[in-house]
């Protein structure tokens, strides 16, 4: 009798072969990821091809309907993986020519083979609206003609995804192998041979969705912060102070609670690392922390109870002081509204020796809180992001004090450059947590620190309208659409509101826009940014542009760039 559920691990060159013939069902989300992910997969990747020759790569777990014996297989979790990786190997096979391209396309689409019964057809079908796109331009690579599509002409945010995520794909193939397609053998063959898929796979809609919702379940399961806490403890050679420790122990875990307490051993880790996780928390927390301190009343009392501290001002922001404080959980505030973490191992390396130092730590804070707001509007990736971080927190790790700090945390020239390029540019294509941080910063800034924000009822919006009426007056005060293309994105023409307001006064000319729009329900406005358009009496260029560069000048002022 054939199992009702099976699971095996799988390599590339087995997940993209004729025993799998995937397809994304209807009801799935559209393929959402962006380069963001992207350029993460490929960095790892690439990073542990390089640095691993014999181990292999793993990739995760996908979940399958899919009857034993037959090829049919419909994706119930993995699409994101594996559409990605499709465009990998796609555009991987661009480059090649002859037999070699032929060869790699295998793994991209079926060719059929008439005497094994199988006819020539794509290895993964997306959603019905992607699929044809995907198929013409990924799965038949003619990227050539992908890349020349205007990115305004695409039907949704999932063709804008493949279009985006191919592009930094080939710049990434480029720029790491240039034209030896030797090296770029070795590359296929990684991923293909080393890199690994688990394929989960049930007969059934209902048993594939009880197994996604397992394997995806918040229960509290066994951690690797449990299995740390048996061995560490257990060498302790009394029962009394096994105790002892142990009542520390989980009177940390109390304090940040369960998530939090995991959090804090994967910040460690990093602390002592300094780079990004390759394996599972429990191996990377064994060979590079508890190699340096095996004796387990050190790893307590002079490393998880400091940093367990620490942690909880930071998550808070709740430091406390006679002097500064205020300053330093302005700052703490901030950084917590950043969409990553990746700061929090140097905060936590920096307060725990420094804490009784509230003039350092008012600097230390309002340093970095400008080093994560440039990372994350310039849109760094997660390798880009620890590689910097890891940086300083090894300069942490060096002696320095008040009147000579740590240096490591200042921008150099070229990211104080890269910084001043991405805010003249196109604000409102940000992300929307990276323009929504960047919006809610520069009001901070104006109004001096005085506003509190509820980012929940945060709406971006246009002065400018995005499109415009030829007969009205925007028309008239922008008669030229390129010069208006130039501008309607840009930090001068947008203003926060606290809600989305009748979409149809958008377009309204100036002063009814006011009025009708951007005023609040008390006929002002909450945002610092806001007041000043209300002020205006006109939209022009010429009001524009002295607001574009009022505006820089204040977020160049405040963050010293």
């Amino acid at each position: 009798m054939s199992k009702k559920i099976s699971g095996a691990e799988f390599p590339l060159a087995k997940i993209f072969s004729s025993d799998f013939e995937y397809l994304i069902p209807s009801y799935q989300r559209p393929y959402a990821w962006t380069t963001d992910q992207t350029s993460e997969l490929f960095d790892d990747l690439y990073d542990f091809y390089r640095s691993e020759d014999e181990e292999g790569y793993f990739l995760g777990s996908i979940v399958l309907i899919k009857e034993e014996g037959s090829p049919k297989a419909e994706v119930i979790d993995g699409q994101q993986r594996l559409t990605t990786l499709t465009i990998l190997l796609a555009t991987i096979a661009a480059q090649l020519e002859g037999e070699d391209r032929s060869t790699l396309s295998q793994y991209i689409t079926e060719p059929g083979n008439k005497f094994a019964g199988l006819k020539p057809k794509p290895r993964l079908t997306l959603r019905e609206k992607d699929r044809e796109f995907f198929t013409r331009y990924v799965q038949e690579l003619a990227f050539n003609k992908l890349l020349a599509l205007e990115p305004a002409s695409l039907e949704n945010d999932s063709q804008k995804n493949i279009q985006t995520n191919s592009q930094l794909i080939i710049k990434r193939l480029s720029s790491r192998f240039g034209d030896s397609l030797e090296k770029l053998d070795g590359f296929i063959s990684f991923l293909l041979q080393r890199c690994f898929l688990v394929a989960v796979a049930t007969p059934s809609q209902k048993s594939a969705f009880r197994v996604f919702s397992v394997m995806n379940s918040r229960g509290l399961d066994l951690q690797p912060t449990d299995i740390i806490k048996a061995d560490v403890i257990g060498k302790l050679p009394t029962t009394s102070e096994q105790e002892i420790y142990n009542e520390r122990w989980e009177d940390m875990e109390v304090d940040l609670g369960r998530s939090g307490f995991n959090d804090l051993f994967a910040y460690v880790r990093m602390i002592y690392a300094k780079e990004k996780a390759k394996r599972a928390l429990l191996e990377e927390f064994r060979n590079h922390v508890l190699t340096q301190v095996s004796d387990t009343r050190t790893l307590i009392e002079e490393v998880l109870e400091p940093y367990a501290e620490t942690l909880s001002i930071l998550r808070e922001s709740h430091y406390v002081a006679e002097t500064d404080a205020d300053k330093v959980n302005l700052s703490l505030r901030w950084l917590n509204r950043i969409d990553n973490s990746d700061w929090v191992p140097s905060a936590m390396v920096f307060l725990a020796e420094h804490k009784n130092e509230p003039a350092y730590v008012a600097w230390f804070f309002r340093k970095l809180e400008r080093l994560a707001a440039y990372m994350h509007i310039c849109a760094k990736n997660v390798n880009q992001r620890i590689e910097r971080y890891a940086l300083l927190v090894a300069a942490l790790q060096q002696s320095h004090k008040y009147d000579n700090p740590v240096q490591v945390i200042e921008l150099t020239e070229d990211e104080k450059t890269e910084m001043r390029r991405a805010l003249q540019g196109d604000i409102y294509t940000l992300t929307a947590r990276r323009r929504n941080y960047l919006m809610l910063r520069l009001d901070s800034f104006v109004s001096d620190g005085a506003a509190t924000y509820d980012p929940t009822v945060l709406t971006i919006e246009h002065v400018l309208p995005q499109t415009v009426p030829s007969d009205s007056g925007w028309a008239e005060w922008w008669p030229e659409p390129e010069v208006r293309k130039q501008w309607v994105h840009r930090l001068a023409n947008l203003v926060p509101l606290n809600k989305r307001r009748n979409s149809q006064a958008q377009n309204y000319d100036f002063g009814k826009k006011k009025e009708a729009y951007f005023r609040g329900r008390s006929n002002v406005s909450s945002y610092a940014l806001t007041s000043q358009v209300l002020g205006e009496g006109q939209w022009t260029l010429k009001v524009v542009e002295k607001r574009q560069s009022d505006l820089i000048e204040v977020l160049a002022d405040k963050w010293e760039f």
